[in-house]
């Protein structure tokens, strides 16, 4: 993108946050396509302070390939729940939210303006219209599913949810075992399935006014951007990252599902050439970009820039 697009974009954005008041301005699009850039723009024209809500980025030593802010870009804005959390630690939507409530009451103490940027819109989304009432966590559970993935795989648990429920199943990926377990524990805890609780949320709280802006890609576009990305991925040593991370015992990590991570892992594991790499991630990386632009579709979102 040239210096003038980029300052068109700044100022469409800016026209809109004027136009919005005190409202949350959050930045939200599918991966690669400059949610970041955007982000730091604005945090630097309206003195502000970046929230992320990113599901990898809240992880330490998950660096290769979960596209954290660089240092020098967390000079030019700071930036709050990066590196926040063990890998091993859970981590999910509820806990993003109290965290997330802090970190924008304390940016709004100091008289500054918070700027939420992300591409985990489940968490935009819990922390902008509340979540629905679900049951606690049950340890003994858990416990049952864990042996479950243990002896059976990841696989495994994702049938038992497609049984139950399947429409929550068709959301969720089979890696993502902290949700879909989850999503089976809310079911065998209290005998409703998430799907049908979300569905009588509707997600209509209106915790925050907000106002959610998105950068505007041709598919072609946004192809070109994942593919660098992911070249500079594997270039920055993403292999050796997941190499260590596994010695030192992150094998089960959440993040470890994630794009980039997974197919590293595959990798290591004799599951994937090392020369076909960059392909998979990219390939998955599109797959992930069309649901992040099937939610946006959903969304009130503002898109600045056309679409070629």
């Amino acid at each position: 993108m040239s210096d003038g697009d980029r300052r068109a974009r700044l100022d469409a954005a800016l026209a809109h946050v004027s136009e919005a008041g005190d409202a949350l301005v959050c930045v939200v699009g599918p991966t690669a396509s400059g949610k970041t850039d955007l982000a730091i723009d604005l945090a630097c024209a309206l003195g502000g302070e970046i929230v992320s809500a990113d599901s990898v980025q809240v992880y330490r030593r998950f660096d290769a390939a979960s596209g954290k802010p660089s240092e020098e870009e967390r000079t030019l804005a700071r930036h709050h729940l990066v590196d926040v959390a063990d890998g091993l630690e859970p981590f999910d939507a509820a806990r993003f939210v109290v965290m997330a409530d802090a970190a924008i009451a304390d940016i709004r103490a100091r008289g500054r303006r918070p700027i939420v940027c992300g591409g985990t819109f489940l968490w935009v989304k819990a922390l902008l219209s509340g979540l629905s009432a679900a049951p606690p966590g049950d340890p003994e559970v858990r416990a049952r599913h864990a042996a479950l993935v243990a002896e059976r795989g990841r696989e495994a648990l994702h049938a038992r949810l497609r049984e139950i429920d399947p429409r929550m199943a068709e959301r969720l990926h089979p890696n993502d075992v902290l949700r879909v377990g989850r999503a089976l524990e809310v079911f065998e805890v209290s005998g409703r399935r998430l799907s049908e609780l979300q569905e009588a949320h509707g997600f209509r709280e209106a915790r925050y006014p907000s106002l959610l802006l998105t950068v505007a890609r041709s598919q072609d576009e946004l192809t070109e951007r994942l593919r660098l990305r992911v070249r500079g991925f594997v270039a920055s040593g993403l292999v050796a990252e997941v190499e260590g991370l596994v010695a030192d015992g992150y094998r089960e990590a959440r993040a470890m599902g994630s794009v980039g991570y997974k197919e590293a892992l595959a990798v290591l594991e004799g599951r994937l050439p090392e020369a076909e790499l960059e392909d998979s991630i990219v390939r998955a990386s599109r797959v992930f970009a069309r649901r992040q632009r099937t939610w946006l579709g959903h969304e009130p979102v503002i898109s600045l820039g056309r679409r070629q």
